[in-house]
Parts: structure tokens; C-alpha cells; sequence
């Protein structure tokens, strides 16, 4: 294994993706498709209004997909490239080949399309499960991470909001086949009215077109034989990464993170509580925070335009710092990987 990759944890496994409705592709996106060791990623992409502009990458969070990032990508598209990706056993990729949902894991697929691509430094962006991720990616490979944006990201809490507590239930083996048992009635409606109710810090500004998208792409994924599966295995993952402590802990690698940081909070946040702001503020060196009153879990969805502002100001004010930061990566990269061997990489997966 090389030192530009996260380790794996797990036996491999074989996927098979059945064919199911299409993916949704708003006007000015496209997809495509992208094989790499162990995993295959569907990435999002909308072009640069222009060219020679920097290039950006968006990661979702637990149970989304690259659609999440189609309303801010669609606001930054005057500033950098977007590419979005559906991690493995979400939006239209398949599992990954080890079966590994892990933070780590998932890091792991954003590092190989990273380093397979040649697109990074990226302007990585992060929510929730992608937030961790993002995390990770950054402290790990400050090679590839020019600025990083954190909306709610899924760092540990010491008291999780009761709101919180029947997503993180899913982790505990059987509830999930208990819940796919006493929900086996419900609509893709009532599931995707239940999701906007707990993810949005007011649905109703949900359009009426937005609200079909969604209950279509319900419909789509609960075709797939792995959704669950997917789901329970990347919550796991989440909760077992808040147990870890030292250099593998969260919140140690988020002191880690040399790239200018902006960190995203809504004040109706029922996932992540809106009080983590402040700490993350502090834990993050160089870091700015936006703060939404009004927005929930998935204020980049809620509030593109306001995040897509924030981002832009992020940008005006390290223009002039590109090049202290590229200089200060490349020193912790060898630092880190101890002359190029990747020890230390290597041994920092979850």
C-alpha cells in the first residue's frame, strides 16, 4: 500500500449494482462514473463557469449523496471547479469492495479519487458524516486540502441531543432490522416528510418540486439491496470514531488540520448541537464560523447563498496565504510520513 492511502480493515467482498431507477442530474450537472482500487465512486460534476479556476470537492453526509451540494455548487460555480462525490453504498455507488464503512473507510475512498484524479489541493467541503470525513482527509493529507468548509460536521459530543439519539440507535445490531420491520408500511413520503422534518431547520422551505425529487430518490434507493446495510455499517462507523482517543481521535486530528477552516452551524440543528460551534472554533487553528439561527442540519441545502458568501469571504481572506499554506502542507506531509515511508498515515485510519 502506498502512503497517499488510509489502510483497509476489512475482507473483500463483491458488490453488484442492480439496475434501478436513474439518478437525478439537474440541468448544468453531469455524472460519471469512477473505478479505483476497492471502490467505485459516482461523482457529480458541474464545470467552472470559466477556466483556471480551483478546483473544489464536496462530500456528503450520513444517508445523502452528492445531490445535497447541488444548490451551493450551483451558487460557487463562478469561483471554483465542483465535483461531488457519492460515497461507497450511497447516492448511485456501489458498496465498496472491504465491506468497510468506517470513517476511516470512507476517508480512504476521498483519498484515492484525490490522489487518482490529480485534482488536489482541493477546496474540500464536508457535512455530518462528510464533515468527519473531511476531517480526517485534511489532517491526514494536508497535501490535498487547500481550504476546508464544515457544515455540521459529525465530530464527537460528550451529550448528544435527544433528537439525536434514534439516528445513532441504527449502530446497535438489530434495531435497524427492527425499524425496517416496523416501518415496512411507510411511504417514500412519509420517510422523506420524517427525514426534512429532522434534518431541516424549517421544512417548509422545501419547494414543491424538491419535496418530489426526494421522494423519488427515496423510492430509488430503497430499491437497493444494501441501503441498510449501508446506512447501519457508515453509523456504526460514526459512533465507534467518537470512541477513539489519541492521535486517531477526532478532535486531536481536527488540531491537526493546517488549511484554512470554515465551520458551519444552524441553531436548529436537531443532529449536531448547535454549542459544538464554539469548541470547534477553538480546535480548528485557523478557523471562521458562520453561525445560522434559522437552519438546520443541512444549512448548505437550507441557505446556499449565505454559505456560498461565507466561502467566498473564506477565499478573500487567504488569497494572499496560498502560498505560507502550500509551504507549511508539504512540511507536515514529511514530517508526517517520516521520510516518505507512511507509517504514520498508514496507522491513522479508524
Amino acid at each position: 500500500m502506498s502512503s497517499t492511502e488510509l489502510p483497509a480493515e476489512s475482507a473483500s467482498v463483491s458488490n453488484v449494482l442492480p439496475r434501478v431507477t436513474p439518478v437525478r442530474v439537474a440541468e448544468g450537472e453531469r455524472l460519471r462514473s469512477v473505478e479505483l482500487p476497492g471502490f467505485t465512486l459516482t461523482v457529480r460534476t458541474r464545470p467552472a463557469t470559466r477556466a483556471g479556476l480551483p478546483p473544489a470537492l464536496y462530500v456528503h453526509g450520513l444517508g445523502g449523496s452528492s445531490q445535497n451540494w447541488s444548490a451551493l455548487m450551483q451558487e460557487l460555480e463562478d469561483v471554483v471547479d465542483g465535483e461531488a462525490l457519492d460515497l461507497p453504498g450511497f447516492g448511485d455507488s456501489p458498496p465498496p469492495d472491504d465491506g468497510d464503512y468506517t470513517v476511516g473507510g470512507h476517508a480512504r475512498a476521498v483519498v484515492r479519487h484525490l490522489d487518482a484524479s490529480g485534482r488536489g489541493p482541493v477546496h474540500l467541503f464536508g457535512n455530518s458524516l462528510g464533515g468527519a470525513v473531511a476531517t480526517r482527509v485534511a489532517a491526514l493529507r494536508p497535501d490535498l486540502v487547500r481550504t476546508l468548509t464544515l457544515v455540521s460536521p459529525a465530530l464527537p459530543e460528550l451529550r448528544v441531543q435527544r433528537s439525536a439519539v434514534p439516528t445513532a440507535l441504527v449502530a446497535v445490531p438489530g434495531v435497524a432490522r427492527l425499524f425496517t420491520r416496523f416501518t415496512r408500511e411507510w411511504s417514500a413520503e412519509q420517510r422523506v416528510r420524517g427525514v426534512t422534518a429532522l434534518c431541516y431547520g424549517d421544512p417548509g422551505r422545501v419547494s414543491p418540486d424538491g419535496f418530489r425529487d426526494a421522494v423519488r430518490e427515496m423510492e430509488r434507493r430503497l430499491q437497493l439491496p444494501y441501503f441498510w446495510d449501508a446506512m447501519t455499517r457508515s453509523t456504526r462507523g460514526i459512533v465507534n470514531a467518537y470512541t477513539l482517543g489519541g492521535q486517531h481521535g477526532l478532535w486531536r486530528q481536527a488540531e491537526r488540520v493546517l488549511a484554512p477552516t470554515l465551520l458551519v452551524y444552524g441553531g436548529r440543528d436537531q443532529l449536531v448541537a448547535f454549542r459544538m460551534a464554539r469548541k470547534a472554533a477553538r480546535a480548528f487553528r485557523d478557523s471562521r464560523l458562520l453561525t445560522l439561527p434559522d437552519a438546520g442540519h443541512v444549512a448548505m441545502m437550507e441557505y446556499p447563498q449565505e454559505v456560498a458568501r461565507a466561502f467566498k469571504g473564506l477565499l478573500s481572506d487567504t488569497a494572499g496565504e496560498a502560498g505560507a499554506f502550500a509551504d507549511s502542507r508539504t512540511a507536515a506531509l514529511v514530517s508526517e510520513t517520516d521520510g516518505g515511508d507512511g507509517n504514520a498515515v498508514e496507522s491513522a485510519g479508524s
